[in-house]
């Protein structure tokens, strides 16, 4: 018998007292307080490891060569509207990681106060990770000058400290942005990739009605930059599996009589072929060189690495469908979507290892907007993690099934590299 119901009361208090006190990426020091003292609570004996401050991991040695990690995302959004927003920082959990947080304590307390670490043929890992949301990016920015930071996305930056170097698959959850009638959970849904890049283009000002052949229109060049994206779009490979949405960034400083001498622009480029975004990306550049050298002009290009796109397993997704199949509590299952555009930092894990994220329903409201609310907390705080509890055990007993790989974290940080080219 489960002690998921048992459990429920306290899931439900943790989810109140995290959802109050949100915390933007690399600042999760309350809700990282508040994981340690639960793990404390669950067990004394419990170790938690510490990285990148606010981040923890916790290992259960079963004696096992294999390693099972579940992730737990620990940041809110910048959404200051959100009826339930801080007022001084803005942030708000209009995405639902705090629920992934009380998810995964759900299944620590199973895991511990059942003695069910036995039952399973793996090792598990417990990670829960700062920073998923590429928000706040001025102080990120700051960071990374100061050395502080190499990256803006938290498990980017865990990577790097070798925090996945002993795990060799992966299980993640996340919560679906639509409202259901009935407890749904999806899988086999991959995410894009993207990166941000930035132009800076430089003209000359002067008066635009007493010397305009003087200047050199920086507005204009921004527009004829516009359009020369607007036309690439013709000759995309796979444009459904491509984003991108170029835009002005900035206040607009001029005098109505002066020819503009510096727009910038900013464009995000979402992708699932790594290789194929590199070369979108030096299409973006020949294409802002040529339009500041056709004006008269000059460009700045800077990039900006984002994540990497997630191709989720497919082998270990078919088991955690055979759990689905085997729990009559959760009856709809949504597995045919196949990708969406949004993106997240799990699909740098993905690069790594074996991963797979599952989505959750239960929810109502636009997610990331300001009325996303939990409305079916017993689904998500009490069915749903006994549901990847015994899908992560049904996977530690079937790795057979599931075709392995590994990437190195040198491997993976070439790959980082060559997206900021």
């Amino acid at each position: 018998m489960s002690y998921f119901s048992r459990y429920f009361p306290k899931a439900r208090d943790l989810a109140e007292k995290l959802f109050n006190s949100p915390e933007l990426g690399f600042k999760e020091f309350q809700t990282s307080k508040v994981i340690e003292n639960e793990l404390k609570r669950i067990d004394p004996k419990i170790k938690a490891e510490h990285y990148l401050k606010t981040g923890l991991k916790v290992v259960f040695d079963n004696h096992r060569k294999k390693t099972i990690g579940v992730i737990a995302e620990m940041d809110a959004l910048y959404q200051p509207e959100h009826f339930n927003a801080d007022p001084e920082t803005g942030a708000a959990h209009a995405c639902g990681h705090y629920t992934q947080v009380v998810i995964a304590l759900a299944m620590i307390n199973e895991l511990v106060n059942n003695h069910k670490l036995k039952d399973f043929d793996t090792n598990l890992a417990f990670i829960f990770t700062p920073s998923e949301e590429f928000v706040d990016l001025d102080w990120r920015q700051k960071q990374k000058d100061e050395g502080k930071l190499t990256y803006y996305g938290g498990k980017q930056e865990a990577i790097k400290q070798g925090v996945f170097d002993d795990i060799d698959y992966c299980v993640s959850v996340h919560a679906i942005g639509e409202q259901f009638k009935n407890r749904t959970i999806e899988l086999n849904c991959d995410l894009a990739g993207f990166n941000f890049k930035y132009f800076d283009f430089y003209g000359k000002a002067s008066h635009v009605a007493f010397a305009p052949e003087a200047g050199v229109n920086a507005q204009s060049i921004a527009t004829l930059f516009t359009t020369a994206l607007a036309m690439q779009r013709q000759q995309l490979k796979d444009p459904n599996r491509i984003r991108f949405n170029p835009v002005m960034i900035g206040e607009n400083t001029e005098s109505i009589n002066v020819i503009p001498d510096h727009v910038k622009m900013g464009s995000d480029l979402r992708f699932f072929n790594v290789n194929y975004a590199q070369t979108i990306m030096q299409h973006f550049d020949n294409a802002a060189k040529g339009c500041a050298l056709a004006l008269g002009g000059q460009v700045e290009i800077n990039t900006q690495v984002g994540y990497l796109p997630l191709h989720s397993n497919r082998d270990m997704n078919a088991l955690v469908k055979k759990t689905f199949e085997a729990d009559d509590r959760i009856p709809d299952l949504i597995d045919d979507r196949g990708y969406t555009m949004a993106a997240g930092d799990i699909g740098d894990v993905g690069f790594l290892i074996p991963t797979i994220q599952i989505g959750y329903g239960g929810w109502k409201g636009t997610i990331h907007g300001s009325d996303f609310k939990l409305i079916n907390p017993e689904f998500v705080l009490k069915i749903f993690p006994e549901f990847v509890f015994n899908s992560v055990l049904n996977i530690s007993h079937n790795l057979e099934k599931v075709k392995s790989y590994r990437h190195s974290k040198e491997e993976y940080l070439q790959a980082l590299e060559g997206m900021e080219k």
